[in-house]
């Protein structure tokens, strides 16, 4: 019959022996049933002295190493959620291969492992997301020294519009033609005092604004007082008087 208890007091005094500095928990401080501790996990240096930190929690079963021990991300420093499920998982994998052997040890090695090649794909993924800025920044420029890729699609829609636009010119400018056109024709002496009626006293304004006044030589006059004329008479010819006296 297997004591499991004494092969998981075994195990716990070579733990703390392996990680003196990392295990936090013992029978001593932790309750025994269960036996409960925590390890922390540090990767090895990456890139700017970074490193992946995670303290996993162990917690015995009653008939551990026949079955899996429990386990938890008890915290976790720099590593994304997505790489913490996939230790979660690596421990499961682990522990099922291991069954009936103690594992505690080889489930932190194979963590430690994985936190190293973590380190290692920060470093890609940052390498890998430098390259695609730059080569964005490269498309960027191509495109603004090349321009835009004619195709038909954007080529018969530029042509629509150009249409347009020159429809629109050509309509200015034949209104600009009437315009001008109307402008020339000149209008007759009876239209321009229709249409512009300071032509009505247009040339008295101009001899009050030069100066001049009319003189009249009322001497020219006298002699009409003395005519008889008869306006009423039908037969009455101005015109003759001046044939009479000649």
């Amino acid at each position: 019959m297997t004591d499991y208890a004494e092969e998981q007091r075994n195990e716990l005094e070579a733990i703390e022996s392996i990680y003196p500095d990392s295990f936090t928990g013992s029978p001593v401080v932790l309750s025994e049933m269960p036996t409960s501790f925590t390890i922390t996990v540090t990767s090895d240096a990456g890139e700017n002295d970074e490193t992946i930190e995670v303290t996993l929690q162990f917690t015995y079963v009653e008939k551990y190493p026949d079955e899996v021990p429990l386990w938890e991300i008890y915290s976790q420093e720099n590593l994304e959620d997505s790489d913490a499920e996939g230790i979660l998982t690596l421990l499961q994998q682990q522990a099922e291969e291991n069954l009936g052997m103690v594992m505690i040890f080889t489930l932190v090695t194979a963590v430690q492992d994985k936190l190293n090649e973590l380190v290692d794909e920060i470093k890609n993924r940052r390498e890998e997301e430098k390259r695609r800025k730059e080569e964005a920044a490269e498309e960027a420029e191509k495109v603004l020294f090349q321009g835009t890729v004619v195709t038909i699609e954007n080529f018969l829609s530029w042509k629509a519009k150009f249409e347009l636009e020159m429809a629109e010119l050509r309509r200015k400018r034949q209104k600009e033609e009437e315009q001008q056109q109307a402008g020339k024709i000149k209008l007759t002496g009876k239209k321009l005092f229709e249409t512009d009626h300071n032509l009505d006293t247009s040339d008295i304004q101009f001899l009050e604004d030069s100066g001049n006044s009319v003189e009249v030589d009322e001497s020219l006059f006298q002699d009409l007082e003395e005519l008889d004329l008869d306006e009423d008479d039908p037969d009455f010819d101005p015109l003759a008087l001046g044939s009479d006296e000649d």
